[in-house]
């Protein structure tokens, strides 16, 4: 799981397997942790949010938050936080949902899909992680080393 941390690009050629990716690397981040998934719509970021909470523990159903905003899993050792921020404007209506208390929880891991909408909010540790759907069932993961947002899109040299 190295890998996509270490800014190589892993190829996953189905749901299953991107879940597993994301169950992985799950296991090698500490309490506290954020990811912040960039992909466009559709990329598999959801999918990913599913494995990540399968890697923690996490056991009951795990789907997009698009309509909530947070759905949170309690676990054993802390707290997985589930952000789609889609329905979010900018960081200032997302300061009024509270989700800044959701990223700063040492106690807990966060993802957060649409981070591109809360960039000036988002912990200094926040890994960033961009999705890209290749082709039919195939789809690019890999580790931002410095997210570039304009007009809303991540783009990123690697």
């Amino acid at each position: 799981m190295n890998i996509i941390l270490k800014n190589s690009p892993i190829v996953s050629s189905s749901e299953e397997e991107t879940e597993n990716i994301a169950a992985q690397l799950a296991k090698t981040i500490p309490l506290g942790g954020v990811i912040a998934l960039h992909g466009d719509l559709g990329a598999g970021k959801t999918v990913f949010s599913r494995g990540f909470a399968r890697g923690l523990g996490v056991q009951e159903p795990v789907s997009s938050p698009t309509y909530t905003i947070i759905q949170e899993y309690q676990l054993a050792s802390g707290w997985f936080f589930h952000l789609d921020l889609y329905r979010i404007n900018d960081e200032n209506a997302a300061l009024a949902f509270g989700v800044n208390e959701y990223l700063e929880d040492t106690l807990a891991w966060a993802i957060v899909e649409w981070p591109e909408r809360i960039a000036g909010i988002l912990p200094e540790h926040t890994i960033h992680l961009q999705i890209k759907h290749l082709d039919s069932g195939h789809r690019e993961i890999c580790r931002i080393a410095t997210p570039i947002i304009q007009n809303g899109k991540t783009t990123a040299n690697l």
